[in-house]
């Protein structure tokens, strides 16, 4: 650790004097060339279409965009018409994504529905394996409930000891004698003797040598406080050796048995992660990001949330990711997961049958005061100002009222069940409204449906929509004549978000010198970037999501409905490169637990793939090859920044590894092959790890 420590601490001192990352206009300078070129060469502009339009360029990317031409691939990944079979193969261990949200639930079940099985308000599935879940997890839950009122009591009975004790005669300390203190209690053993293992040890032995069926009803009987002990005293090696063998369900039942929502939550993040990092689809998956931050949503908002984000994911923003933005918004809108963040869900109107029935029973005494649901304007708001029209979209105040008036009945049918979309017309406000000086007539649901329509035709819109793509995907301060462009697109085709992608790629302002590289990874981009780039094979994503989480950039956890910002401001600063530099380094050298990445010897994603003209080809290197720092250095960059690194960054990886380096080996006594692949081996991880943490690569 203290080693790995220096060598952050070394390479930030060097890389910060010669390219100061806190400087925006240094990490934009181009990386290849000291000064900045006039015009994107034809290995450059490869090179800009993949940065923007992919998670981070692979050899296989650049192989297929060079033989299909620029304009052709992109339009393919347009069409979406590319096979992801290897993918699907992948997303198999995840059979939990594909379910519906009232399934989901109950294979999961919430703690909700834990607490209202408790209190006899539902029942529990007929399912054995099910059935053994639910009833761990009430035990668990009632167990905690018994815990809570003991501190209550304890508590005061604490209040009432310390209270002051009503005026007594004093006693006679002369002749009181002290009460002796409580003899300590032994507790019984339970480490097992140098000759005799522990009967923890016997219980873990024994159930990890069951077949994996038996292993899976084992753990299922097991009581709380017997399973406690057996999950956190199985060590690294056991803990796959407990899930060796068994089925995607079977994983999931365990995962479920453990800790219900974290394991849709895992496998929300994890199913995410791999398909950014492996989906040939890439232009989908990108925009799949860029609409999940639009619509944002908060993981924690309820315990019903994770479980709708699945399906939100799923169903309503990745189908209409490229397809027509009135289609996506009118499905976030009908979104429980959207309802449910934004408080639409509680929304009724003041003048509703509904609120009419609360008052009455109010004034009878069966209700309490207080309890009356109101209108909500959370959704009206962000609608209008983060969703369609943009701060400055000439809304009013009057008008946020008005639209929150409108979606009075848009709720959630039972969402502790996994309910879906409801219009409930008892709670809708009666009357006619106005929105943006536009009358609508008394409709009921439909007035909502002409709401989202004229909003997501409003001009307004299409230049607020125009203007954050254009941040996302060309520069940070985009060209005004570029989003004007793509803002006339945006309404010549009613909101298709294809044809506007496609204005965007046609025009001379993406083509610009001034854009590439110009804008800064975020922590996903650059995190994904770096997975994919080294080739590594992810068995495990969770490693990545915990260092996403590090550089302050967790998945669907940003708490505001504004989203994570696309701009190098919100992520440029030293402790930023620092964090990056730690992850870069632990990635490259294998450190991160079901990740792994090959640096010798590692085939190439295609058979010679062609790579840009001046940084060489990608070779094998074997064991028996000499190792030069230089030659491996420059081979490496050729894989990981195909753009070239700077001079400076190279001197500084190599005297990085110069430093780590062990003394020049005796030629008398030359080193053994295996010992010179090892030592090769950690050379390339170093050298990786530093071209990873880079500034170059930090770029788009």
């Amino acid at each position: 650790m203290h080693r790995h420590s220096a060598i952050v601490a070394r390479l930030m001192s060097f890389l910060l004097v010669v390219q100061p990352f806190v400087s925006v206009a240094a990490i934009a300078q181009q990386p290849a060339a000291a000064t900045k070129v006039e015009t994107l060469t034809e290995d450059q502009r490869i090179l800009h279409l993949l940065n923007r339009f992919t998670f981070g360029p692979t050899p296989a990317d650049i192989a297929a965009v060079r033989k299909q031409g620029i304009y052709k691939w992109f339009e393919q990944q347009l069409t979406c018409c590319i096979d992801e079979a290897s993918l699907t193969a992948r997303l198999d261990q995840f059979p939990a994504m594909k379910l519906p949200v009232d399934e989901l639930i109950a294979r999961f079940p919430s703690g909700a529905v834990i607490r209202q099985i408790a209190a006899g308000k539902l029942a529990i599935p007929n399912d054995p394996s099910l059935s053994a879940i639910y009833h761990h997890r009430i035990d668990i839950y009632q167990e905690k409930e018994k815990e809570k009122a003991a501190a209550s009591q304890k508590k005061t009975e604490v209040a009432s000891m310390t209270a002051p004790p009503p005026a007594t005669e004093a006693p006679d300390t002369m002749t009181a004698k002290p009460t002796p203190p409580p003899a300590p209690v032994e507790k019984a053993s339970t480490a097992a003797s140098p000759t005799r293992p522990s009967y923890q040890d016997l219980l873990n032995k024994s159930i990890l040598d069951l077949p994996p069926a038996q292993r899976v009803h084992r753990i299922l009987a097991m009581q709380p406080h017997i399973y406690e002990e057996f999950h956190s005293s199985l060590k690294g090696p056991q803990k796959d050796q407990l899930l060796q063998g068994m089925t995607p369900e079977q994983k999931e039942l365990l995962a479920s048995f453990d800790n219900p929502s974290k394991a849709v939550t895992d496998e929300l993040i994890s199913q995410r992660l791999l398909r950014d990092i492996y989906s040939p689809r890439q232009l989908q998956e990108v925009m799949t990001t860029f609409w999940l931050n639009h619509f944002n949503i908060f993981l924690h908002k309820n315990e019903e949330t994770p479980y709708y984000l699945v399906s939100f994911e799923r169903d309503v923003i990745r189908p209409n990711a490229l397809g027509s933005f009135e289609d996506l918004l009118v499905a976030t809108a009908q979104s429980p997961a959207m309802m449910l963040y934004l408080d639409n869900s509680s929304s009724t109107g003041p003048d509703s049958p509904s609120a009419e029935t609360h008052i009455r029973r109010q004034a009878l005494g069966k209700e309490t005061k207080g309890s009356l649901p109101g209108l909500n304007e959370n959704y009206a708001r962000e609608l209008m100002e983060l969703h369609t029209l943009g701060v400055n979209g000439g809304y009013t105040q009057k008008d946020v009222t008005e639209v929150a008036r409108i979606f009075t009945g848009w709720t959630v049918d039972h969402p502790a069940v996994g309910g879906d979309f409801l219009f409930d017309a008892t709670r809708h406000q009666p009357g006619a409204k106005r929105v943006l000086n536009h009358k609508f007539k008394e409709e009921g649901q439909k007035e909502g449906f002409k709401l989202l329509h004229l909003l997501a035709t409003s001009p307004a819109t299409a230049h607020f929509i125009s203007s954050e793509l254009a941040t996302a995907f060309v520069s940070d301060k985009p060209p005004a004549k570029l989003v004007e462009r793509m803002a006339r697109t945006f309404r010549d085709t009613q909101g298709d978000i294809a044809s506007v992608l496609r204005t965007m790629v046609h025009s001379p302002e993406f083509w610009s010198a001034e854009t590439f590289q110009e804008k800064v990874k975020t922590p996903l981009e650059y995190v994904v970037s770096a997975a994919r780039t080294s080739g590594a094979e992810i068995a495990n994503p969770m490693p990545l999501a915990n260092n996403l989480n590090q550089m302050g950039m967790p998945l669907y956890a940003c708490v505001p409905p504004t989203g994570y910002s696309s701009k190098a401001d919100a992520w440029v600063s030293t402790g930023a490169l620092v964090t990056r530099m730690n992850f870069s380094l632990a990635l490259a050298g294998n450190r991160l637990g079901g990740i792994q990445a090959h640096w010798v010897e590692a085939p190439p994603a295609v058979p010679n793939p062609p790579t840009l003209a001046d940084s060489g080809p990608i070779v094998h290197v074997a064991a028996t090859d000499p190792i030069d720092p230089v030659s491996e250095e420059k081979r490496l960059e050729a894989r990981l920044i195909p753009s070239g690194a700077s001079e400076k960054t190279r001197r500084a990886a190599l005297d990085e590894l110069a430093a780590q380096s062990p003394a020049t080996p005796n030629p008398a006594k030359p080193m053994n092959p295996k010992a010179q692949l090892s030592n090769l081996e950690k050379q390339d991880a170093l050298l990786a790890g530093m071209l990873l943490g880079s500034p170059e690569f930090q770029r788009r």
